[in-house]
């Protein structure tokens, strides 16, 4: 080994013993914003699970069911631009409070409807739900902006290992927690409380952060204003590709939608295990986010985001053919985990690369990317199972992440050469 290989050895050896796992959670602030988010993200679990459960129960429609997560992305889509602009022109803590209250406000609406069994309830659920869907388009950009605002630049990858566990946590642990409130407590009412109890919990924990200074925008509300995140993501091609990557990825190889027919017809188990297999992606999420926090930078975070994309495809695929239960769950773990490391490289590359005074216009944007790629992933798949049968749908979808991967990195090669984030920016 060379003289100069040696000595880099060592400096990536000192560099491994010197990493804190727990840098960004040091600053108080981070610290309060990211326990009051995961509080806000398990309520929001725990709320899905009682509507579906109550909806379900009233009117026994799948479709009814379907609704619940479109009457939510439809307004956060059509106020894309406005709340992203919104974001970067006002202070981003209040906009994010008054967010907050909206859901608290919202939860007890739905107690109130659950309670007295309202005529119309359906109507006026999805009314709120409605709303709930107004409140997220402005919290999301705002909250993602003012969050990377509270840690140094050089933590920015720690914190997104941090924000993905927050909500893999809240993805494990919400659904369980409303199911287990709706057997105990008799009905989802004392859910929506449940959930308006969380949300202002975090409401208590966001007001206690100290908003630092921000440079804002002092555009006028134009359509160039509005728009100028879109311009920008566009002008800005490693970001077009790692968004463009992470979308097509979870639109064409997703497998949750398409999870109740593979536990019952193919893999032929119960709702026992059905559960299991939907909380697997988050559980291998968690594992993996958390293990990133504990491991040094990524070096090669262009190569790192291709191939997770890549394996995600091929566990897809594995997935896809299994007709073992247990080596179908592992599939499921390893998509979450791979998963993982495709949104901390993403979320880190977006907030290095993004001025402070656009962060809300690209944080909105990236947020349309996500929902409409989860809510269009699914009727994909729905749809691809309807024509094709669900075993070919699913690995039609894993060849398709794979050949997207294969696509990006020769579309935009400077992927394949992006070393570590913080040198960026």
């Amino acid at each position: 080994m060379s003289l100069r290989n040696q000595k880099l050895k060592k400096l990536r050896e000192a560099e491994a013993t010197q990493h804190d796992a727990f840098a960004a959670l040091r600053f108080r602030d981070y610290r309060l914003f990211t326990i009051g988010r995961t509080l806000l993200f398990t309520a929001g679990q725990m709320q899905t699970v009682a509507l579906g459960w109550e909806l379900y129960e009233r009117t026994g429609s799948a479709l009814v069911l379907g609704g619940i997560g479109l009457a939510q992305v439809v307004p956060a889509i059509l106020l894309t631009l406005i709340a992203g602009h919104v974001a970067d022109k006002y202070h981003r803590k209040p906009t994010m409070l008054l967010s907050v209250m909206m859901f608290i406000l919202c939860s007890l609406g739905l107690a109130v409807i659950s309670y007295t069994h309202m005529p119309n309830s359906v109507v006026l659920i999805y009314t709120i739900l409605v709303i709930t869907g107004i409140a997220k388009a402005f919290l999301k950009p705002a909250s993602d902006a003012l969050m990377f605002q509270l840690i140094p630049v050089t933590l920015f990858t720690n914190a997104a290992t941090w924000n993905s566990s927050s909500f893999q946590i809240a993805s494990v642990v919400g659904p369980a927690l409303g199911g287990f409130a709706i057997a105990l407590l008799g009905g989802a009412t004392g859910v929506y409380v449940l959930a308006a109890v969380a949300g202002l919990l975090c409401f208590i924990l966001m007001a206690m952060v100290a908003e630092p200074k921000f440079t804002r925008s002092n555009e006028p509300i134009s359509l160039k204003a509005l728009a100028a995140g879109a311009t920008f993501v566009w002008q800005n091609q490693l970001i077009l590709a790692a968004i463009s990557l992470d979308m097509f990825a979870v639109l064409l190889g997703g497998a949750v939608a398409l999870l109740p027919i593979f536990a019952k017809d193919i893999l032929r188990v119960g709702p026992f295990e059905l559960g299991c297999l939907q909380a697997a992606p988050s559980i291998g999420a968690l594992i993996m986010a958390v293990s990133l926090a504990h491991l040094p930078p990524l070096r090669k975070a262009g190569q790192a985001l291709l191939w997770s994309v890549v394996g995600f495809g091929v566990v897809t695929i594995i997935f896809g053919l299994s007709r073992w239960y247990w080596l179908s769950l592992l599939m499921l773990a390893l998509s979450g985990a791979l998963d993982a490391i495709s949104v901390v490289i993403r979320h880190t590359l977006v907030q290095i690369r993004t001025p402070d005074n656009l962060r809300g216009r690209v944080a909105a944007i990236n947020s349309v990317f996500i929902s409409a790629s989860n809510e269009l992933g699914g009727f994909e798949s729905g749809l691809a199972a309807a024509f094709l049968g669900p075993v070919i749908a699913v690995v039609g979808g894993g060849i398709g992440t794979i050949v997207i991967a294969i696509a990006v990195a020769s579309i935009w090669p400077q992927m394949r050469k992006l070393g570590a984030l913080e040198e960026y920016k």
